[in-house]
């Protein structure tokens, strides 16, 4: 800790450093912070919870959703601690809330660029730009939606992208799962446990799901295929719940309406790792390849959550990566060369 006259001096030294050919430059842009923190969902905060008790001071860029996929869940019932549940607005603001208790800083904004050829790493946002001797990425994965208005709109409303998360509030309901991918067959399987009746649209008259997945969705006699349909609307505006969707023959062009009170998205995720193409190892999809934890192939950048997760995709899942990052990033700033 400093004292006064030395904070003054110290001060003194920094502001003297920041002239350069006579030009004064942005202070902030030339501190280096011990780790920068991409993403403010469930991995990111778990992260700077982490980071800031191990008095890292830890930065963190709220990312393309500030929040995650949870600040667009209403009750979240299977994260540990909450026996009657919680909203999923409520957990990540309390989460929050206790990153910022322990000295964590937060930045509104997105990403547009990284330079990670060296250390200290670069990375901007819009016309800010920061450095970080550890970088955490937790930016999470964008489910793919139907593009309808009313869809967004219905969103934590019977609309859901999550049959784990939503499926107890489904029990004894009729519900549709959009899809034809073996995601797809796994979510309408796992949805049988609750609902009455489980109908799963597809586009095309094939499916693409692996044969066993199918045959597992065809043999439960909850489940009915209906093929080749798109969804043009889902209707429960201006009531605000889901009532049905209208639905469109791709061959025929007759359209029905399907009385459903949940619909299930489940045409896939697109993880948020556009930026960190061919820097970064990733798979086929985009999904950043961890290794030992949580390192990534640049020493020094660590990824948490669903940005390298295409299989859990769940709160608690990507918490616990959180911290294994944030933990993987002390561990690095102490000694470089073990991490």
């Amino acid at each position: 800790m400093l004292n006064f006259g030395s904070r003054a001096l110290h001060r003194r030294a920094r502001l003297a450093n920041l002239i350069v050919n006579g030009h004064a430059l942005n202070e902030r842009k030339l501190f280096v912070y011990n780790v920068i923190i991409i993403g403010s969902g469930c991995a990111g905060l778990t992260a700077a919870i982490y980071a800031a008790r191990a008095n890292l001071k830890p930065f963190v860029i709220d990312g393309f959703e500030p929040g995650g996929q949870l600040s667009l869940t209403t009750m979240v019932e299977n994260y540990p601690g909450f026996p009657d549940g919680v909203l999923g607005p409520d957990l990540i603001d309390n989460m929050r809330k206790q990153a910022q208790r322990f000295g964590a800083e937060f930045k509104a904004g997105s990403i547009t660029a990284v330079d990670l050829s060296k250390r200290p790493f670069t990375i901007s946002a819009g016309n800010e730009s920061y450095q970080a001797r550890t970088l955490i990425i937790a930016a999470g994965a964008t489910a793919r939606m139907l593009g309808l208005e009313n869809e967004r709109k219905l969103v934590g409303h019977g609309v859901s992208t999550c049959a784990t998360c939503d499926g107890y509030f489904t029990r004894g309901k009729e519900i549709a799962v959009v899809g034809g991918g073996d995601s797809a067959m796994e979510e309408a399987i796992f949805l049988t446990k609750f609902a009455s009746h489980v109908h799963v649209l597809h586009r095309r008259p094939e499916f693409r799901a692996s044969k066993i997945m199918l045959d597992r969705a065809r043999a439960n006699e909850k489940i009915r295929l209906v093929t080749p349909v798109i969804v043009e609307d889902v209707l429960g505006e201006p009531r605000g719940a889901v009532e049905g969707i209208r639905l469109r023959n791709t061959q025929t062009n007759d359209v029905t309406t399907l009385p459903v009170e949940f619909v299930f998205v489940a045409i896939g995720h697109v993880p948020n790792t556009k930026i960190y193409r061919g820097v970064l190892d990733m798979d086929e999809n985009g999904y950043l390849i961890t290794r030992q934890g949580s390192k990534t192939n640049v020493r020094g950048v660590f990824a948490a959550g669903d940005v390298q997760d295409h299989h859990y995709r769940q709160a608690v899942t990507a918490a616990g990566s959180g911290c294994m990052a944030a933990l993987d990033a002390e561990r690095f700033l102490e000694d470089p060369r073990e991490a």
